[in-house]
């Protein structure tokens, strides 16, 4: 099984309507294409596939990358990890975990589990934030109208 081949992967792409918007709607893509499409530069993509975030990525006869659909979905995923916060260290380790197979579904979804429960943390810490600006603009309101009522 490939790092493309996961449930987890195809379903978030499916859910992103990004999938719609991408280039030229065929299945192969130059690194620019894709750079554009993923809001990435050519060389943090070069990267990811140095370190085993991005997998393999075929070439044409000429040597340049050629991405398909299924790499877009799974950049699709990395964008979401990354969103959350997933540190680059872990998003490398679910990539090493998906191309050694269906052995590893267990330590899979314990490092996902893991990383739900950092981002419920950080979304109770975010609520909690914004519950703290919307009293302060509505601080902020209140006086404007006062003020205005009073001139």
């Amino acid at each position: 099984m490939t790092v493309l081949e996961t449930a987890p992967v195809r379903s978030c792409a499916t859910l992103d309507r990004r999938r719609e918007a991408r280039p030229g709607g065929r299945d192969r893509y130059t690194i620019s294409e894709v750079a554009a499409y993923a809001g990435l530069s050519a060389h943090t993509l070069r990267w990811y596939e140095r370190i085993g975030l991005m997998p393999h990525v075929d070439r044409s006869h000429t040597g340049q990358r050629r991405y398909t659909d299924r790499d877009l979905d799974w950049l699709d995923l990395v964008g979401r990890l990354r969103l959350t916060g997933m540190t680059v260290a872990d998003m490398v380790r679910y990539a090493e975990l998906v191309r050694e197979g269906e052995h590893t579904l267990a330590e899979r979804e314990r490092l996902l589990t893991a990383h739900r429960e950092q981002v419920r943390k950080r979304i109770e810490e975010l609520r909690g934030t914004l519950d703290v600006l919307d009293y302060k603009i509505e601080i902020y309101a209140d006086a404007q109208r006062r003020a205005s009522e009073g001139a």
